[in-house]
């Protein structure tokens, strides 16, 4: 495997995301998220007030997550879709509008396990609210930079969903997700490139390996022993080789990678953790997640299956 660097563009001088979305989609939790990785957040702030709070930003600023509440007094869908136009031309900035979406009957949801009135439709049904609050952000929905879907995300599950897209805000480089998911279940979201392993001897025939998963050096020896998977491996390695430092040129901060298999427990699994370990060793800064382990409550720690464990099986 040939050894390569992680160039990085010149970081801009301050990060700036604005974060909306529908009442009840995820704003707060993605805004402490925001705030957890070194971002100054504020929520709810007018937008008559963004300009004079950017204006005075100086090289290597702390970057900033702002939330934007439609139920503001100053709110307008002309004026934010204007802000952001202004940000993203300013020099000395890269500013991102986050977009969180969410099906209405989830939104109505949660409104009814919370028993809150919607604040666009107080004396009206949640739906009511709803409704009006969807129709009126679609222009800002369409202009979004980064649009994250949370209707079938847990709280646990947004703030990872943040934490993987914006954990470089701080200069450390381009951050690598790479997801392993059960097709049954369909695609993760936000993924840039996706790599079915189901062709692959599959664990789950084995008696002795059904109940344990990729995480398990068992489960890896009997996947990595099908004749297939030291050339899928190698063509992997080989395409993110090419296509990663693109990127990097190109000043993206995320990249995310999935491999999906029909449980999404074994051959996901092993191939996440090879691949991500890989990358790992080649310099790049790299998370794992495993949704359907997640989803049944699996504990595990992020590159659990190590090189090391690897070679003492050969």
């Amino acid at each position: 495997m040939t050894e390569h660097s992680n160039p990085q563009p010149n970081a801009p001088s301050q990060r700036i995301v604005l974060v909306t979305g529908p009442a009840g989609a995820g704003r707060s939790t993605a805004i402490n998220a925001l705030e957890d990785l070194g971002f100054e957040a504020i929520d709810n702030i007018p937008l008559s007030l963004i300009p004079r709070l950017i204006g005075g930003t100086e090289t290597g600023a702390q970057p900033l997550a702002l939330g934007i509440d439609a139920r503001n007094r100053d709110f307008s869908i002309e004026g934010l879709l204007e802000l952001a136009g202004v940000l993203s031309e300013k020099s000395g900035l890269t500013c991102e509008l986050l977009y969180l979406d969410c099906l209405p009957d989830v939104l109505q949801r949660r409104y009814s396990e919370t028993r809150r009135r919607h604040p666009l439709a107080p004396d009206e049904s949640p739906a009511d609210g709803i409704a009006r609050e969807i129709a009126l952000l679609e222009d800002v929905k369409a202009r979004a930079d980064i649009l994250l879907d949370t209707s079938e995300l847990t709280v646990h599950e947004l703030k990872a969903e943040i934490e993987n897209r914006f954990s470089t805000a701080t200069g450390q480089g381009m951050a690598l997700s790479i997801h392993s998911f059960s097709y049954k279940r369909g695609l993760p979201q936000g993924l840039d490139m996706v790599f079915d392993c189901r062709f692959l001897r599959n664990p789950h025939w084995d008696p002795e390996l059904r109940d344990y998963t990729g995480l398990d050096l068992g489960v890896f020896e009997y996947v990595s022993a099908d004749k297939r998977y030291d050339a899928f491996v190698k063509h992997i390695m080989e395409l993110l080789a090419v296509v990663l430092p693109g990127c990097v040129d190109e000043g993206k901060a995320h990249f995310s990678v999935g491999f999906g298999c029909t449980g999404g427990k074994h051959r996901s699994v092993a191939l996440t953790e090879a691949v991500a370990a890989a990358l790992a060793e080649n310099g790049w800064q790299v998370s794992t997640r495993h949704r359907e382990l997640e989803r049944r409550g699996v504990r595990f720690t992020p590159g659990a299956l190590s090189k090391t464990e690897r070679e003492a099986s050969e």
